[in-house]
């Protein structure tokens, strides 16, 4: 009996170190998404200063999930969300939100 509690144990214990490595992975890609689409309801309100801020941390998710599991889809995420942010750092609102609705195109792309 204490052998199969003892292996319950070790299989719970090496399930809960792995699984959060495991899930990793979506949760960037997920907070990229989430701030990219508030990047882009800022663009079209025209507050290009707000849409740069959440470009930046979508673009840090983004570099993250990329990081961990590379996919076509998120380099070309990453691609138009630092054009965004070179737009927006402009001034350039309406281009940026152009942007980062390409980018968030390609992030939930690379979600499928």
């Amino acid at each position: 009996m204490n052998r199969r509690i003892f292996a319950t144990a070790l299989a719970l214990s090496i399930a809960a170190f792995f699984a959060p490595r495991l899930a990793h992975a979506e949760d960037h890609l997920a907070e990229a998404i989430t701030h990219t689409k508030q990047a882009i309801s800022e663009g079209k309100a025209g507050k290009a200063d707000a849409l740069t801020t959440h470009a930046e941390e979508a673009l840090k998710h983004a570099k993250a999930a990329e990081a961990e599991k590379a996919n076509e889809h998120t380099k070309q995420g990453i691609t138009h969300l630092e054009a965004a942010i070179d737009h927006g750092k402009q001034k350039h609102a309406d281009v940026a939100t152009k942007h980062a609705e390409e980018a968030l195109t390609h992030l939930e792309a690379a979600q499928k």
